[in-house]
């Protein structure tokens, strides 16, 4: 098949003697004459080995599950379109980008989103305490532009160095299965940048009420450049003015979990039903391209905010979600998102975490989806595509562009292959002058805006994140809940003394069991009050 376009027309080609539209087949095109029964010798059996039908069928059946994601396993996700304001708050966009999809106002880009949450499974309750993945896939003229982020503008960690052992410290113990809250602030007690976001996570901005009333944020810091290539570093934040925002409580995270554990799935899926579209509005926070000495933080570094009194949160934008997927598996499951797909006009910065993520996230969807990944359409940009990539798992089509020489696969070429593109604009070049070095950053401050944050949360929020973390460290052992109150005091001294408090009131850690207080509550009233019966 030389290009997408003929396997398209292949596809739909027409129909054998006896069928009509609407005709069973199986992936071969064969007409199906009996989908109710396996062939066997006799009516009772035994079966064949040359049940091709059901072989195939079953088999496809045991491959229908692609392996879960690493991270952000539980998700959902709708159609859209984003709207540009042609304006960086009151300026012209095109001072600070080039970035086509924002000059114009009024210009609409078609998106995609995944929501999702991030260390849990595929079919966890989506009440759980998680950060929120929140990520964006803009199919722009220029191509695709994926702004894969989360609900929380921060994160634990600042260097990718450290986000495997991260990951395996968050999910359940390799030996019980079981999330173990130990295992979790073990690491956090050794990670002290992890601070503030354990501050917001622990907090009812932990639990989202739903997807559509929740923030989004790009997290890491990226570069925006304009026609001349000078860039300024920008952080993404989408605010949910429309909808409004909301959190939960722990115990109003356990009373929706009895009734519903797939509720804001299905509270994305009925708003836009019945045409309640979200709306979110995008607003960049942008600096000059510098270290910024002025800051007691690396402007670099994800566990910090910007505070936006001096970085203005300012509108590019609006994003409307308005269709829903026609299928989960095909269009939510199988999308695939990497930090590394950028636009002309938008770059990287030296955040630590986005250049490991870069490599991470694509490499992730090619073993995840398959090497052709960018073939499925809810991933393939809505522009031309021509490449010199081949085969691999799954080709289905050829990325030929007209009139190319279908024996060129290379470039550079003088025999009709591919060509270069003429640069639409001044390269970005920033200057380095330094070692090649393993070092942490110099201004870490990893306490300073953990107490901020903790002070500006709302008396219930700060009574709930006690709370919770008072029952999570619970099964912790000692040296890990005092290096975690130092950490709490650090920040804050009534966050440190509350927390102490909370323990020493709950007494020793040593209580035999892998989980929680909660969760050993839940696991011993199961047995409780199960209803004892016979056999069958």
């Amino acid at each position: 098949m030389d290009n997408k376009r003929g396997a398209e027309d292949e596809r739909s080609r027409g129909l054998a003697p006896g069928e009509t539209e609407q005709s069973l087949t199986d992936r071969q095109g064969h007409p199906i004459t009996d989908n109710q029964n396996i062939r066997t010798i006799g009516n009772r059996g035994p079966s064949t080995l040359e049940n091709y039908h059901f072989i195939e069928k079953i088999s496809h059946f045991d491959r229908e599950r692609v392996p879960e994601r690493v991270v952000h396993g539980r998700g959902a996700g709708a159609h859209g379109y984003f709207e540009a304001y042609g304006k960086l708050g009151d300026e012209p966009v095109s001072k600070y980008t080039r970035a086509k999809l924002f000059q114009e106002a009024g210009k609409q880009t078609p998106v995609f989103v995944r929501f999702s949450s991030v260390i849990h499974g595929g079919h966890s309750p989506e009440t759980l305490r998680d950060p929120r993945g929140f990520a964006v896939k803009f199919y722009t003229e220029d191509g695709n532009w994926d702004l894969v982020g989360n609900n929380l503008k921060i994160f634990f960690i600042r260097d990718a160095m450290k986000f495997p052992d991260m990951v395996h410290a968050f999910k359940p113990d390799p030996v019980t299965n079981v999330q173990s809250m130990e295992r979790f602030f073990d690491f956090v007690s050794q990670s002290p940048e992890a601070t503030h976001m354990i501050t917001f996570l622990f907090s009812p901005w932990g639990v989202p009420a739903n997807y559509r009333q929740m923030q989004g944020s790009g997290v890491n810091t990226y570069k925006w450049v304009n026609a001349e290539g000078k860039g300024v570093l920008v952080k993404y934040h989408w605010e949910p003015l429309k909808q409004g925002i909301r959190n939960l409580t722990q115990d109003e995270a356990e009373k929706i979990q009895a009734k519903n554990f797939n509720h804001a799935t299905q509270d994305l899926y009925e708003a836009i039903e019945k045409g309640d579209y979200p709306e979110w509005e995008l607003q960049v926070q942008w600096m000059s391209d510098d270290e910024h000495p002025e800051l007691d933080f690396d402007p670099l570094d994800d566990t910090k905010l910007w505070p936006p009194e001096q970085f203005p949160m300012l509108p590019v934008g609006k994003m409307v979600l308005n269709r829903n997927p026609a299928n989960y598996f095909a269009e939510v499951e199988q999308a695939a998102f990497g930090t590394g797909v950028l636009v002309d006009g938008l770059d990287f910065s030296d955040d630590k975490m986005l250049q490991g993520r870069t490599f991470s996230y694509s490499d992730t969807q090619r073993y995840r989806v398959g090497s052709n990944y960018l073939q499925l359409p809810i991933n393939a940009p809505k522009k031309r595509v021509a490449t010199n990539q081949r085969d691999g798992q799954m080709a289905f089509y050829v990325d030929v562009a007209p009139g190319q020489n279908p024996h060129i696969n290379y470039e550079p070429s003088s025999l009709g292959g591919l060509t270069e593109v003429d640069r639409p604009g001044e390269p970005h070049e920033p200057l380095y002058n330094a070692k090649l070095t393993r070092q942490k950053i110099d201004r870490e401050n990893n306490f300073a805006q953990a107490g901020d944050t903790y002070r500006k949360l709302e008396q219930w929020e700060r009574d709930d994140l006690i709370a919770n973390l008072v029952g999570a460290l619970g099964t912790c052992a000692d040296h890990i809940r005092e290096t975690m109150i130092s950490h709490f005091t650090a920040a804050d001294a009534d966050y440190g003394r509350r927390v102490a408090e909370g323990l020493a009131a709950a007494g020793s850690a040593g209580n035999g069991h892998v989980g929680t207080k909660a969760a050993n509550d839940g696991m011993e009233m199961a047995a409780e009050l199960g209803h004892s019966t016979d056999g069958y």
